[in-house]
């Protein structure tokens, strides 16, 4: 025990420990001790005032080259996306494609330190942030999310996505685009096999994606049966296909709306290959009107966590990179009400996304990396009531300077 650390946190309630407080010293970008009183001193200290300290959050899902684009078209992609039953979620795809026809890294950029930042104050200190990688948008997307990345390491760690949003087997020349962003240092192959023609086209889209992934040693992301048809499949060619090729815990989907649609043996059935493929799934009920069953894949023991999606884009309007917001949204559209509930939903957007995307020892105890927010809130259900930024933020054991992104947010609106 050293009598000296680079941060303590002061009169912290933890969610495991509501009935006393404690002190949190940092030492080295790692929780060093947890304890009621720690005598030691610090280069610097922060009081919570008996309010809740918790692990920062994670947002899996993020269309970070599309945020802030909803103003450069019309909203008839928007209209076809929520659609009551989602049966022309493939046309709104086809009808956002079209900005993709602007893209360009000079403004793509200030759209992502924008949505970055946001992150940062909310107290989101890790994204797996999506760019579309097409004939339309080719590369311009993952370049700006890479020099991203690069600048906010650290603040925000972004692992950038390449995703083949438009196809692999219907879009020609996408699989060599993907070959070239992945050349460029993307950190992860996405997919969204669903969008093919066929079955048979479904599975070589899988295929391609984890190829590229075993070449390059990275891990899988695709957005899987996102629409209203209960015969899509595309998760479980997915699950299986992470099965077959080993990529056991580096693989994770996304959406999987159609499965409001499953009947439940095949629902069970499905969840079971999941949990031998140790796969997790991304849910974003607010982004659309079906969503995956979060509590029944829950009670199967599935790995279920939410993700942001979208902010102020072709299928969705809104979005701060709060997750809170996140959280107490879903708290009503999946009806997660009750004090168990509440705790559920917190962990789908700390631990459990941590889990999802790789990231070791993501808890608040002692010798994890120091990645935590500082509420407002004494307890769960008010910092869901309210879902304000945090007091404080400290990323990688370091207290994030929030005027310097309140200035990001300003020069980059």
């Amino acid at each position: 025990m050293t009598d000296h650390y680079d941060l303590i946190i002061r009169n912290a309630t933890l969610r495991n420990e509501p009935k006393s407080t404690q002190d949190i010293a940092i030492q080295d970008g790692k929780v060093a001790l947890i304890a009621n009183k720690i005598e030691a001193k610090a280069a610097s200290e922060l009081d919570a005032r008996g309010n809740l300290v918790t692990e920062s959050y994670v947002n899996t899902h993020l269309h970070m080259c599309k945020v802030y684009t909803l103003m450069m078209m019309d909203e008839a992609a928007l209209k076809d996306y929520h659609g009551a039953d989602m049966g022309k979620a493939m046309t709104a795809i086809e009808l956002a494609a079209r900005v993709k026809e602007k893209y360009d890294e000079k403004w793509i950029i200030k759209n992502v330190r924008k949505a970055a930042a946001l992150a940062a104050r909310y107290g989101c200190t890790h994204i797996r942030a999506f760019a579309d990688v097409d004939s339309k948008g080719k590369l311009e997307g993952i370049k700006a999310l890479i020099k991203a990345r690069d600048e906010f390491k650290g603040i925000v760690d972004i692992q950038t996505v390449a995703f083949a949003q438009d196809g692999l087997v219907r879009e020609p020349g996408a699989d060599k685009l993907m070959r070239q962003a992945m050349d460029l240092g993307a950190d992860v192959v996405g997919g969204i096999p669903w969008i093919e023609y066929t079955d048979a086209d479904i599975a070589e889209h899988v295929r391609i994606c984890y190829q590229l992934a075993k070449e390059y040693d990275k891990p899988v992301s695709m957005l899987v049966d996102d629409a209203g048809d209960n015969g899509l499949r595309s998760l479980e060619v997915m699950a299986l296909e992470t099965i077959r090729t080993g990529w056991q815990g580096r693989a994770l989907a996304h959406h999987a709306r159609a499965m409001a649609l499953y009947p439940k043996p095949y629902l069970q059935k499905l969840a079971a290959i999941l949990k031998k493929a140790d796969m997790g799934v991304v849910s974003d009920p607010h982004t659309g009107p079906l969503h995956a069953r979060v509590r029944e894949l829950l009670e199967e023991g599935v790995l279920v966590c939410l993700g942001q999606d979208d902010i102020s884009d072709a299928y969705y309007p809104y979005g701060r990179n709060n997750m809170l917001e996140v959280a107490f949204l879903n708290s009503h559209l999946l009806w997660f009400t009750t004090r168990e509930d509440m705790e559920v939903l917190y962990d789908m957007i700390t631990t459990k996304p941590a889990r999802a995307i790789g990231l070791k020892d993501f808890e608040l105890k002692k010798g994890a990396p120091a990645n935590l927010v500082v509420l407002d809130q004494p307890n769960v259900l008010e910092a869901l009531r309210y879902h304000e930024k945090p007091v404080y933020v400290i990323s990688h054991g370091k207290l994030i300077d929030q005027a310097k992104m309140d200035k990001i947010i300003q020069e980059n609106s």
